[in-house]
């Protein structure tokens, strides 16, 4: 039962992760046909750092079975 409540959080983590990475991407280009390039910058670093960690996760949990980012 306690591994199947981490496996639970462990995808409900990466799932908002990616949630968060669709987000910004929205504002990314929102920001990019503004040209406010200081929310872009913003916009990019949460991009590569949400989206890295939610894929790396998923990745892990179908090929392992583990929900832990591969580093």
């Amino acid at each position: 039962m306690e591994q199947l409540i981490n496996h639970i959080t462990n995808m409900t983590f990466a799932v908002i992760c990616l949630l968060i990475t669709v987000f910004s991407l929205w504002g990314l280009f929102r920001e990019l046909k503004t040209k406010n390039f200081f929310a872009v910058g913003f916009a990019a670093v949460t991009v590569l750092v949400f989206g890295w960690f939610s894929v790396m996760s998923l990745f892990a949990y179908i090929t392992r079975g583990g929900g832990a980012a591969i580093m």
